[in-house]
């Protein structure tokens, strides 16, 4: 059974950092790529990051770049996303994405989704 749990989220001050994290229970992670999508109240899902099998090829949504960085390590079978410089529109749900295809920005073409985890950015 695939499993990915995504932790780190939490509450803080706009400005600052969180760092998130994703478990993947994937027997061939390293063939995977994988994505962080986040969910907002009343808005649809929107792409973040994705990040090839090798890490070769890394995609940000414009609204990210230059604060967040996506990173994995295959060994640990965890994929990471740094977030610095944090504004209140960061406020979202943030699920972590597995597919074998090469990374995309389109979510239904994701195989596996984790639960989500809360992130708020107070102003």
């Amino acid at each position: 059974q695939v499993q990915l749990v995504e932790s780190g989220g939490g509450l803080v001050q706009a400005g600052g950092s969180l760092r998130l994290s994703c478990a993947a229970s994937l027997r061939t992670f390293s063939s995977y790529s994988m994505g962080w999508f986040r969910q907002a109240p009343g808005k649809e899902r929107e792409f973040v990051a994705a990040i090839s099998w090798s890490g070769g090829i890394i995609n940000y949504a414009d609204s990210v770049k230059g604060r967040f960085t996506i990173s994995r390590d295959n060994a640990k079978k965890m994929v990471y996303l740094q977030m610095n410089s944090l504004k209140p529109e960061d406020t979202a749900v943030y699920y972590c994405a597995a597919d074998l295809r090469p990374p995309t920005v389109v979510d239904r073409l994701y195989a596996y989704w984790g639960q989500g985890t809360q992130v708020t950015v107070s102003s």
